[in-house]
């Protein structure tokens, strides 16, 4: 019998048997006694509370220096496999919301009319997510932070009542929140302006309402689902005053990819240079801005899981860290941004603690941000609709196997047409800024379509860090399946749709 295997019968066990467990795959005594206290708690009728935190622009380089999430993967589960739809904020954060690839929400850049939040708006995606449904269940609801590019507390003229979406009860979200300072907060329908002192710092100030809102719905005896997205670590990645001199001496990676360009480069990618000496120095100082800038979103994660236990919530609370896109810094000699179909921009952390989610778990399975948004629903024992493109992870989560997972995930990506007032726009011509593709990932490849007919194809198994581009030795045969998957993948409609589309061989 496997670990998980093993781990999962333990959960099942008598609390007076729990000691038989302990030699099981690594798992003390004490894991197996909380997981089980955990897995009790849910089955004796009453609803899990779920914590949701999305950064912003967080890569997987950056975890190390998050303590409390660290913690969160020696407690819980982390998917190694788990990937976003496009590596841009506005079409990824929708696709978590509703369910849904691009091709479905009609959201594919931050601005325009294939973006924003007004693309999300014209296409009817806010029926779509998952608030409305968790409220029927009985569920507080509470949405924090950063919303969709182009949402703004209250029009410019201040002539139109500040716009709540329909299914949160609770509202506290910002437009231009990246600065972490001087910004307008969306409280309930009354728009607060925040200055320049330190407690204005967003970042703290969602951590104190985040507080206020566990408070109150523990005093109404109600479930709760908070998300809570702050806007770090995205640009200028400023950081909490208590920790602007925090890492001094922190630089961006030099890995196997760092400064290096793939061979034989994308069309797009000819003409880049080798990173000057002294853009060296810019991505380290960039690095560790963003280092200092998620310290304050690890101390708000820590303040809230000391909160929880205080009021005895935590063993019947996920808690669900992640981020809305990966973000590249000198990797394929590309200055720092994101939008590639590379696993720098489109695989990143997504980690689970909770109710009968086995300790250090790391689960292999392909998942993507289509699946939030029915794990949270199944998380509040409510069925997700079957219009959904994703699939739920919580047996994933629990240590269960699927025999029929998905063999690959689709990566819609869209060139923007506008770039005004797009805060992820590419600042010059040097900077790397890939055309529309569309990519499949599997466990052990990546595949891409560029829009022009370009095409990348790199081995995972020999090439981790994807530099050697062997489209033109792909097999005929090969190349034919993974481009007859993604055009598949390309159209799929809900969640058997897709499941489907995703294998190769099919």
């Amino acid at each position: 019998m496997g670990r998980t295997a093993a781990a999962g019968l333990c959960l099942a066990v008598n609390a007076a048997l729990l000691t038989s467990c302990s030699a099981i795959g690594g798992t003390d005594a004490q894991d197996a006694a909380d997981s089980s206290s955990a897995g009790s708690a849910e089955g004796k009728g009453g609803k899990p509370n779920i914590v949701h935190v999305q950064t912003d622009d967080l890569s997987e380089n950056l975890v190390r220096y998050m303590p409390h999430v660290r913690q969160m993967q020696r407690d819980g589960a982390t998917f190694s496999h788990f990937f976003v739809t496009d590596s841009l904020c506005c079409p990824s954060r929708s696709t978590g919301l509703t369910g849904q690839y691009p091709h479905n929400t009609g959201v594919f850049t931050n601005n325009g009319n294939d973006g924003g939040y007004g693309a999300f708006m014209k296409k009817g995606n806010e029926k779509k997510c998952f608030a409305p449904a968790l409220q029927d269940a009985g569920y507080r609801t509470g949405f924090m932070g950063k919303y969709l590019n182009g949402y703004q507390p209250a029009d410019e003229n201040g002539t139109s009542k500040p716009y709540v979406p329909k299914g949160w009860d609770e509202w506290d979200v910002a437009g231009n929140g990246y600065p972490e300072f001087d910004y307008d907060l969306n409280e309930n329908g009354h728009v607060k302006h925040y200055g320049h002192e330190p407690e204005d710092y967003l970042t703290d100030v969602l951590s104190k309402k985040a507080a206020s809102f566990v408070d109150s719905s523990s005093g109404a005896k109600k479930p709760f689902m908070l998300q809570i997205n702050p806007f770090a670590p995205h640009s200028p990645s400023t950081p909490a005053p208590r920790d602007k001199d925090a890492y001094p001496s922190v630089k961006a990676p030099r890995t196997t990819a760092y400064d290096k360009a793939a061979t034989p480069a994308p069309e797009w990618q000819k003409d880049l240079k080798p990173l000057t000496a002294q853009e060296k120095r810019q991505i380290d100082r960039k690095f560790a801005k963003r280092v200092r800038s998620v310290q304050a979103v690890d101390k708000m994660i820590g303040d809230l899981q000391e909160q929880l236990k205080k009021k005895g919530l935590a063993d019947e609370t996920y808690v669900v860290f992640g981020s809305d896109n990966g973000f590249h810094m000198g990797e394929h000699r590309l200055r720092p941004g994101k939008q590639t179909a590379y696993d720098t921009d489109i695989n990143v952390p997504l980690t689970v603690t909770g109710p009968a989610v086995p300790s250090g778990e790391k689960i292999p399975e392909m998942a993507e941000n289509t699946d939030l948004n029915p794990t949270f629903l199944d998380m509040a024992a409510v069925k997700p609709p079957s219009s959904v493109d994703g699939s739920s992870l919580l047996d994933l989560l629990r240590g269960g196997r699927e025999e029929d997972w998905r063999e690959s995930v689709l990566v819609e990506h869209h060139n923007a047409k506008s770039r005004k007032g797009d805060p992820d726009a590419a600042p010059s011509k040097n900077h790397g800024d890939p055309p529309s593709y569309e990519a499949l990932r599997t466990a052990d490849s990546l595949y891409v379509e560029y829009a022009g007919g370009d095409r990348e194809f790199y081995s995972m198994t020999s090439d981790p860090e994807q530099l050697r581009n062997r489209i033109s030795s792909l097999p005929d045969e090969r190349r034919d399946e993974l481009h007859d998957t993604l055009g598949d993948l390309k159209s799929c409609q809900g969640s058997e749709s897709c499941r489907k589309a995703s294998r190769v061989d099919e």
